[in-house]
């Protein structure tokens, strides 16, 4: 279990909407962050896939106590999973950079269709 979460679309700190918020009041910005993996516009949002491999840009974020906040319910996590919907499922990623850590990522649960690819891995600078 990690305490980490990457964050690469609306709830990076860059945003401002409420989810975004509650992220900042329950966490600690660690600093940038990259994945393997790919972004994609799907419906006005950014949704990650492993696939194609490349690299993912964002942020991570150091959560509370981690078997606290997954145990509450209205815990940081359980937030932010009902704000992703069924459309995403939160999955744990090993990080890039910083290397030998892992950080939980919301990944797209859907087929993304492949001419959204956000070529750059950053949705601040596709």
């Amino acid at each position: 279990m990690s305490d980490l979460l990457f964050v690469y679309g609306s709830l990076r700190s860059e945003f401002d909407n409420p989810h975004a918020r509650k992220l900042r009041a329950d966490a600690v910005l660690l600093g940038p962050a990259t994945v393997r993996g790919s972004l994609f516009h799907v419906a006005g949002y950014s949704g990650y896939q492993k696939e194609p491999d490349g690299l993912v840009y964002g942020e991570i974020w150091q959560l509370g106590d981690p078997s606290k906040t997954l145990n509450t319910m209205d815990g940081t996590l359980v937030v932010l999973d009902n704000y992703e919907g069924t459309e995403y499922v939160r999955v744990l990623v090993d990080l890039v950079e910083p290397a030998g850590r892992s950080a939980w990522i919301y990944m797209y649960n859907g087929k993304p269709d492949s001419s959204r690819r956000i070529l750059s891995g950053d949705v601040l600078k596709p």
